[in-house]
């Protein structure tokens, strides 16, 4: 019989090889070191394929040094513009400690929607490209142990938790070491509180804990990663100038101030020591010097916070820089997406509006009527508000440069369930108005608000084509688009989708009235943006227009938020059809309709009708020998001058 040896584990061996790892003192935790082995981007999320190159992202040495267990500071905050690799500094700081020093993090998003597109796009990406990463992450489903929302090592030593802002039970219940919260100026608060304050809770067990703010500045007052930035280290990116080696800052001012807008391919800076102009081949030889310096050093031991913005990227020009300002420029909408994701900087509102009597008295000395289409508005909108016992609406022209007309503003008695009201509103879908040479001219799209009695809404915009009748809803986010087609609305009943869903639209409330309110303020009709009031329009008008101020509300857990109120003696159905015709126009494409479009409007709607034509030309040629005398010649059309100054000659002509 042969005998079989049986091997077994040596118990005491084992016991000494857990006690030596429990005791042996971790390793160094270095995030660029292990960024330089381990992070490697491929065709698709890089222009630069490859190793993670420090050369190129040299703004981000110092971030991620203040995130070492070394630094002793306990937040960390980057404001920073978009698109310039902030998330890479997320993901190393994420990919790092759990590989490096692993304990359980907790990665916050604006929403748990953000949250799980994050991990399917981001996140599961990394940890399977990784090598580090990819045996410690196996990805495959171990009891709930590797899911979207939740990721744990392998070996059990610690855990991603992927959480929503907008979700307070996903920052309840977990105590954590280390902690990103992205995007963090489109967090929201959620039924429970401050979701900032709920996450910053999660760590507080931790002496040594990091948390790390990250994002895009949008609107102040209460952007809130200007306001960690504020309160934290404030240290700016220096860079030594090329010519005289003084360090100092390349912002946004000195950039601004020598744009030639003629060419913008000249874009540059110059020195505030020498004057020398630091042009944009410099900047990669003054990058491998920078060096972050602390305008508010004291916070430094507890808070440490960065700026940079685009002008040090490589991976945007400034020659795009200028371009993208020059493109903005005069549209407060524009200009806010400009400084956020261009400058990092958050946009200051404008939360007051023009006085009314401000605005009435510039419409008493307008040159056209109320009713009439003025010269310059070659698009027509209609914004459309319903209530409970009246339907009130507004015509807009549009013209270039986002320039606006106001033409009448009207109040259909009833409610929108009425049949008569509807016969009234489809009347105005045909109506139309004379224009400056005496063209008659009807709405290019009508804008209803659909948030309330939405079924009646729908019964009547169904009865019109989608390309002349749109719904619209407001929403509050400043961090949402302008305009975007709201997700399918099922019927609670059937689950089918509701058909309105089609042409049915969220916009961005919040923003529009903020441009809107900095537009009322011009005073210069070609400056873009201006908004043009006709004579006629009564006091009520330009009240219910200005009704609303930006104001700070004080919430019960002493968090301060930003909301748009109105005297609630005050109707505001002015503010609330205006913006619906903007929206309207919004979707009609003038935000972005080229010179092409504008200039065949231009001729189709501001060339006088055919029998104007005849007579003017029979006028003519009446005083004219009857000897043969040569008729006229067909003179070249030439091309309009879209020069600012020819822009302002035509108008002077016209008026």
């Amino acid at each position: 019989m042969t005998s079989l040896a049986v091997e077994t584990a040596n118990a005491t061996r084992l016991g000494y090889l857990a006690m030596a790892e429990v005791l042996q003192p971790p390793p160094d935790v270095d995030y660029l070191a292990w960024a330089e082995a381990n992070i490697v981007f491929s065709d698709r999320e890089s222009p630069f394929p490859g190793p993670y190159n420090r050369d190129l992202f040299p703004y981000f040495d110092e971030v991620l040094r203040a995130l070492s267990p070394d630094d002793p500071c306990r937040i960390v905050t980057l404001c920073k513009s978009a698109q310039i690799g902030g998330t890479v500094v997320a993901n190393i700081f994420t990919g790092g400690s759990i590989a490096m020093d692993p304990g359980d993090i907790l990665y916050v998003h604006p929403t748990e929607g953000n949250a799980q597109r994050w991990s399917k796009m981001k996140l599961s990406p990394m940890l399977r490209g990784t090598t580090a990463l990819a045996r410690l992450f196996p990805m495959k489903n171990r009891d709930g142990l590797d899911s979207v929302l939740y990721k744990e090592r392998v070996d059990g030593r610690g855990a991603i938790q992927i959480s929503g802002a907008n979700s307070p039970a996903s920052l309840s219940q977990v105590t954590m070491k280390r902690q990103v919260q992205d995007d963090l100026s489109k967090w929201e608060n959620n039924s429970a509180g401050d979701p900032e304050t709920q996450a910053d809770s999660r760590s507080r067990a931790h002496d040594f804990a990091k948390i790390l703010k990250i994002s895009t500045p949008l609107v102040m007052p209460g952007c809130r990663v200007t306001t960690n930035f504020e309160a934290g280290s404030q240290e700016y990116p220096y860079v030594p100038c090329p010519h005289c080696d003084h360090f100092q800052v390349l912002d946004w001012e000195n950039f601004l101030s020598n744009l030639d807008e003629e060419h913008p391919e000249k874009a540059h800076f110059s020195c505030i020591e020498c004057g020398g102009v630091i042009e944009e081949h410099h900047r990669r030889k003054m990058n491998r010097r920078l060096t972050f310096r602390a305008h508010n050093p004291k916070a430094k031991r507890q808070h440490r916070s960065f700026y940079i913005w685009s002008a040090y990227s490589v991976l945007q020009s400034w020659e795009t820089i200028a371009r993208e300002w020059l493109k903005a420029k005069g549209d407060p909408a524009s200009e806010q997406t400009f400084f956020n994701d261009t400058v990092g900087r958050a946009f200051v509102t404008q939360g007051e509006a023009p006085p009314w009597e401000a605005l009435r008295d510039r419409a008493a000395q307008s040159d056209y009527p109320r009713g009439r289409i003025p010269a310059g508005a070659l698009v027509i909108t209609i914004g459309v508000d319903c209530q409970d016992d009246r339907i009130e609406w507004q015509a807009v022209g549009w013209g270039r440069d986002n320039r606006r007309f106001v033409i009448e503003y009207g109040v259909i008695p009833g409610h929108i369930a009425e049949e008569r009201p509807r016969q009234m509103l489809d009347a105005l879908v045909d109506q139309t108005w004379a224009n400056a040479v005496g063209r008659k001219i009807a709405a290019d799209r009508i804008a209803i608000d659909g948030n309330a009695w939405t079924e009646d809404v729908w019964e009547w915009a169904r009865r019109h084509l989608a390309s002349q009748v749109i719904m619209v809803r407001g929403v509050g986010s400043e961090s949402a688009p302008l305009t975007a087609l709201v997700k399918k609305e099922r019927n609670p009943k059937t689950g089918k989708v509701l058909k309105y869903s089609k042409r049915f639209y969220n916009f961005a409330a919040s923003v529009l009235k903020m441009a809107l309110y900095r537009n009322c303020a011009k005073e210069d009709p070609l400056e873009r943006g201006y908004v043009a009031f006709p004579r006629g329009l009564d006091d009520e008008y330009f009240r219910q227009l200005t009704a609303e101020r930006r104001v700070p509300k004080k919430r019960k857990d002493g968090f301060t938020e930003y909301r748009w109120e109105k005297d609630p003696a005050q109707a505001n159905e002015a503010l609330d059809t205006m913006n619906q015709a903007e929206v309207a126009a919004i979707r009609y494409g003038i935000r972005s309709m080229p010179d092409a479009i504008w200039d065949r409007l231009e001729a189709e709607r501001e060339t006088p009708p055919a029998e104007a034509q005849l007579d003017f030309e029979d006028g003519l040629f009446a005083g004219m020998s009857q000897a043969g005398e040569p008729e006229p010649q067909a003179q070249a059309t030439e091309k309009p001058d879209r020069s600012r100054e020819g822009r302002r000659n035509r108008w002077k002509n016209r008026h």
